[in-house]
């Protein structure tokens, strides 16, 4: 039975979407499975990782119930998780049945949808991207090409299911993909064999796919059930047989993005980290935020309130903004207030960088002042910052809202240029609790690759709440302040950000990710990362 009909408003009999999530990778759910999983009033989940992929969109806590296994533990058969989706049906609920990969290959789909039509219940079916194509393509082998146009897909499940497969009618040269058959691979490959295939058949053996813990075994049907052994593969596995397997050599893409598999911590504000750990996750790094820095109201309010008063009644010739977060304060002053935008009329306004820039055109604010591109910082606002003229100034006076722990250095400078200041406290940056002991211990023991400092109060409270970061760890920072500061705390800095960005820095240590491996490669050595290498006199700065 088809059914393409469009769930109705408010359904009396209930609805069930079967919905695949695809193979692993979550960015590879597709819109419309989003956009059902953010509409469900019940999912019906069958893999661990499908509570974290619903959660990571919504902000509500939907009703989740496990069709994977029963009450006992078991796996549920087929027709058990049928039940399981006409019974939630029933009580006249939109359910999102959350498969993996896709519905209707080599999944329970038709089955559930079968027992759905049986019951009277309404249904959809929503492909969703195969591991069967996914994981070679993202083990960069692809199963046709110009010269291998055909390809065929094989379960081999049990032992005495792949004993009952006539491998003989696969012993030609086009493609396998086989699909449950890491543990029988031995077998399989002298099936093959003896139906005629060559001991030296390409293979391939991709495990959890599309996942930054992949991880491939390129081999021969000769070899490969030693070699696999070897690489204590396991599953879940694609296999792939064939001359395409040769591509992989030229065509590996995801294994080899620069930071694969490194797990990066990112000590930030909860507000900022996530900017940074998506530009991290797309060199292939595993990004941990850990908070270190929580940006709260200051303790006194009566100054912010008496300077945004100044600010409207025109006491100001220029405001100076030097962070995100000063931007962020002075905005829900003027929320509290009921101002907006127009009360900035006939003030100047200096930013320290692109960052605060952008918060500030989001605003619909645009900078009068912003330091040169080479020297995005205080100083370098001092630069370009015009001295005060009476002739030319109506008002000698400057507000610049900072946190509590800036320096003063920039109201120094200004008073040099002639300028009056109020420097206002806007907003307090205080230490963060302490991360959980498992993540303090992998900080101290060298189990995290690279820790990223945005700060120079990121580094003093990671250390101070988490301890110092192993010396195997590769440490990268976002500029010369926040290097100076690290080796103040007796950490070594391997990457230091050209230019004082979140993306800059992300793309430096992909960068010394990159130089890293090909040095690896060069040398003939394997490809690991820093947290499997830790010798024992390395990284920690030298102090007099």
């Amino acid at each position: 039975m088809t059914n393409n009909s469009v769930p109705p408003t408010a359904p009396t009999v209930g609805w069930v979407s079967f919905v695949g999530s695809g193979p692993g990778d979550p960015e590879l759910l597709t819109v419309r499975a989003a956009e059902l999983i953010r509409q469900a009033d019940v999912i019906v989940t069958e893999a661990a990782e499908h509570a974290a992929l619903v959660h990571s969109l919504r902000d509500d806590e939907p009703e989740l119930v496990d069709g994977g296994f029963g009450e006992d533990g078991q796996p549920l058969t087929h027709a058990a998780r049928a039940k399981v989706v006409v019974k939630q049906a029933k009580r006249g609920l939109r359910v999102v049945r959350l498969m993996t990969g896709d519905p209707f290959l080599y999944a329970s789909g038709p089955e559930e949808a079968q027992a759905c039509a049986k019951a009277g219940i309404g249904f959809e079916i929503v492909p969703g991207v195969s591991s069967v194509s996914a994981v070679p393509a993202y083990a960069g082998i692809p199963l046709t090409t110009k010269d291998h146009r055909e390809v065929a897909m094989v379960t081999c499940g049990t032992e005495s299911h792949s004993r009952a497969i006539d491998w003989k009618q696969y012993a030609d040269d086009r493609t396998l993909v086989l699909l449950s058959g890491v543990g029988l691979i031995g077998d399989i490959a002298k099936a093959l064999v003896a139906a005629g295939r060559s001991p030296q058949t390409p293979v391939a053996m991709t495990r959890v796919g599309t996942t930054t813990e992949q991880a491939t075994v390129t081999s021969t049907l000769e070899h490969i059930a030693t070699d696999a052994r070897a690489a204590r593969m396991a599953p879940p596995a694609i296999i792939v047989v064939g001359a395409v397997v040769d591509l992989r050599e030229t065509l590996s893409w995801f294994e080899t993005k620069p930071l694969f598999g490194w797990r990066v911590l990112v000590p930030r504000t909860k507000e900022q980290a996530p900017v940074l750990s998506a530009r991290l996750r797309s060199f292939g790094a595993v990004p941990e935020e850990v908070p270190t820095i929580s940006v709260e109201p200051p303790r006194n309010p009566q100054q912010m309130d008496k300077a945004i008063r100044g600010l409207v009644e025109g006491r100001y010739e220029w405001i100076a903004f030097t962070s995100v977060n000063a931007v962020k304060a002075v905005k829900e002053k003027f929320d509290e207030y009921g101002l907006d935008a127009r009360a900035f009329s006939g003030l100047k306004i200096a930013a320290v960088g692109e960052k605060t820039s952008a918060a500030l055109l989001a605003w619909g604010l645009r900078p009068d002042l912003l330091p040169p591109e080479e020297n995005q910082s205080a100083a370098g606002l001092l630069e370009v910052w015009p001295e005060y003229d009476e002739l030319i100034d109506p008002i000698n006076r400057v507000f610049l809202p900072r946190a509590d722990i800036a320096t003063e250095n920039l109201v120094a400078g200004l008073v040099d240029l002639g300028w009056e200041c109020d420097d206002v406290t806007a907003y307090r940056t205080v230490r963060a609790a302490p991360p959980p002991a498992p993540t303090r211990d992998a900080i101290k023991t060298g189990k995290f690759d690279a820790v990223v400092f945005t700060s120079s109060s990121t580094v003093r409270n990671l250390v101070g709440i988490a301890g110092k970061p192993h010396p195997s760890t590769v440490i990268a920072v976002i500029g010369p302040a926040t290097a100076k500061t690290a080796e103040e705390h007796g950490l070594r800095v391997d990457v230091l950000a050209p230019s004082p960005s979140v993306e800059t820095l992300a793309g430096a240590l992909a960068d010394f990710g990159a130089a890293r491996r090909a040095a690896m490669v060069e040398a003939g050595q394997p490809v690991t990362k820093p947290s499997e290498r830790k010798p024992a006199a390395r990284r920690r700065a030298t102090t007099s």
